[in-house]
């Protein structure tokens, strides 16, 4: 039966663990909250939660629209950094998570958007039936613009493919920068037609941004919406941080050296503590952690646990494998805005802007500061409502040369290291002939979105920035635990990330999409529609010509950042079960009872979007499995 008591957040572990539950989530994140709260529904079942960070409930860090970012590198963040990447000239580059109820859908930058269907459909192509386009929920409650607000901005959209109950708040912003409309004509006078239902399963072409903001407030809406308020049988944990998942040794004649997860051991403020559950452990740690968990709990490639001391429960070496980022690269035209970093390769080239233009920058004295805050405060309007909307997907065949194109897809085609199915849809994808897919993105932004840029503060300079991010990567990069004596490991040790960003064959090819993409962002910012607003590169950044390709690609691997994007590492094995994966269709965990793996980890393959809309989509149907799988017992 559901408790008696109120609901509650709390930070006193004894009395939470204390508690009988049914169901167990790791990670109160974007995934996590979702999938606890939609098992929580059933009013029969007692569900716990255990969040590492504390609630950041009334924070204008998370809240505010215009304050996206800052809260990148603080106490809400795990501070994560990669290893030193030889394809990067042996730079590390930081990896932001959310160490935060509501975990990185508190710290993002509010897009909303879906990949292709055919992105969707590669899952269940690859033997993961269930889990195509078609058959992924929405959760989101969509905000219709007014006519005149569509026509302004070109913020056009199919209605039918968009949810209108669900717990996610999305809109569009209220006010858009002085560059958002040049960005259309721009794209549209280079042959990119505009989008005009880019939910709908091809997000190809050029369109205005969709944000996950709630429009009678004016702020962000994120995975603790789940959760507001919670229902009487759902109990939060904060400050837990997960040591191990408890793993039971079931004798078995059927099934040798059987597993049954059974608890998460987990410390807080120093002292140890084990919550128990009878049905479920599901864990929704996010790409970097979910497998680093596992192998705590002695699930993984015994190669890795024995190096970090760890006896060998369950053998997969899939765990930690196949990490997919996307790639970015940004180019600085004149304004300063807050770092930030991806896990898809982002490169941000920054050019000149005109100096009349309004800009992030303009918030950074206190006069002007305090003003935006006020409006923002009074009636959600002015700088602080505006986010990154002006945005463009394009298949390589628009934006890179037609010998260039066909040499990267010759080259794809004769790469053998993954498994055929995977790299039968690679290699369709980058075909000449095929499909347009989105394989760069281009988003175009006012302010200095490079860490690698830092413009002269008395120059009275502006900048604006492009960015461009590619898709769908070759490079495959790896997140595991550490190696060394367990015993003196602390459960908030980092893992050791491994993006392989640009790495061996496989991220040449990478490499070379990347430095030829980085000509059409040149040719977009030299546009007719865009040249009243930028007056060129604010930094030297050689071209694609063959005199200075050696220095082009210099350039690039010195200004590639990280976008946040990370997917695959406890992967759906398909056709292949566990020796191609980490977790079958249904999420359950291959080898363990009563353990299932439910966040953007378990993707098989990267996918033509920023991830937050599509995490939800897989929280939400992997609760409905779960329900399913105990029916009539729940």
């Amino acid at each position: 039966m559901a408790p008696d008591n109120a609901p509650q957040i709390t930070n006193n572990a004894a009395e939470f663990c204390a508690r009988r539950f049914d169901f167990l989530v790791v990670g109160g994140g974007t995934a996590g909250l979702a999938v606890a709260a939609r098992l929580a529904e059933n009013p029969a079942l007692t569900v716990g939660v255990l969040e590492a960070g504390t609630a950041a409930v009334g924070d204008d860090d998370v809240d505010i629209p215009g304050y996206s970012g800052r809260s990148l590198g603080g106490e809400l963040d795990w501070q994560f950094e990669t290893t030193p990447q030889p394809g990067l000239r042996g730079r590390k580059l930081p990896w932001n998570r959310g160490k935060v109820l509501g975990g990185s859908s508190a710290l993002n930058f509010m897009t909303w958007n879906r990949a292709s269907r055919d992105d969707y459909d590669a899952w269940e192509e690859l033997g993961n039936p269930g889990w195509g386009w078609d058959s992924l929920l929405s959760s989101e409650s969509f905000h219709p613009p007014t006519l005149e607000f569509v026509a302004q901005h070109k913020a056009f959209y199919d209605a039918s493919f968009l949810g209108s109950d669900g717990p996610i708040h999305i809109s569009y912003t209220k006010e858009f920068a002085d560059s958002h409309a040049p960005w259309h004509g721009s794209l549209n006078a280079l042959g990119v037609e505009t989008n005009k239902s880019h939910m709908s399963g091809s997000n190809v072409g050029v369109w205005t941004n969709i944000c996950a903001v709630t429009p009678e407030t004016g702020a962000r809406s994120y995975a603790t919406h789940y959760v507001s308020p919670p229902p009487a049988n759902l109990f939060i944990c904060t400050a837990a941080l997960v040591q191990e998942i408890i793993l039971f040794h079931v004798p078995s004649e059927d099934v040798p050296g059987q597993f049954t997860a059974t608890g998460v051991r987990f410390t807080q403020h120093g002292e140890e503590f084990v919550a128990s559950a009878s049905k479920e452990i599901i864990l929704s740690a996010g790409s970097v952690q979910s497998p680093q968990i596992l192998e705590l709990s002695g699930i993984g490639n015994p190669e890795v646990l024995a190096a970090a001391g760890i006896d060998v429960k369950v053998s997969n070496k899939n765990v930690g494998e196949n990490l997919q980022e996307h790639m970015s690269k940004s180019i600085p035209h004149s304004f300063p805005y807050p770092s930030f970093a991806d896990p898809h390769a982002v490169l941000a080239m920054i050019y000149e802007a005109d100096p009349s233009l309004p800009n992030p920058a303009d918030l950074l004295t206190p006069e002007t500061a305090a003003a935006a805050r006020e409006q923002f405060a009074k009636d959600h309007s002015g700088p602080l409502c505006r986010l990154p909307c002006s945005m463009s997907y394009l298949p390589l065949s628009q934006t890179i040369p037609t010998a260039a194109h066909a040499s990267i897809a010759s080259a794809a085609a004769s790469l053998t290291a993954y498994p055929t199915s995977h790299h039968d849809i690679l290699t369709r994808r980058f075909a000449p002939d095929s499909k347009p897919l989105g394989q760069v993105e281009y988003v175009f932004d006012l302010g200095n979105w490079s860490p690698f840029f830092t413009p002269d503060p008395s120059n009275g300079k502006k900048y604006a920035t492009i960015l461009q991010i590619l898709q769908y990567p070759f490079s495959r990069g790896s997140i595991h635990i550490a190696p060394g004596d367990p015993t003196k490991k602390k459960p908030w040790q980092p893992p050791q990330i491994n993006p392989g960003y640009y790495a061996g064959a496989h991220g040449t090819l990478d490499l070379e999409a990347i430095m030829h993409s980085s000509r059409f962002a040149h040719t977009i910012a030299s546009s007719p529609s865009l040249g009243h607003i930028l007056r060129g590169p604010a930094h030297t950044i050689p071209s694609d010509d063959e005199g200075e390709e050696e220095a082009l690609r210099k350039w690039v691997q010195d200004n590639t950042i990280t976008d946040w994007h990370p997917v695959g590492t406890c992967a759906m094995g398909g056709h292949a079960g566990r020796d191609g994966g980490v977790v079958d269709a249904r999420l359950r965990v291959y080898g363990v009872r009563g353990l299932r793996v439910a966040d953007a980890s378990v993707m098989p393959l990267q996918i033509s979007a920023h991830l937050q809309a599509t995490v939800y989509a897989i929280a939400e149907k992997a609760a409905a499995m779960v329900l399913e799988d105990w029916w009539p017992l729940v």
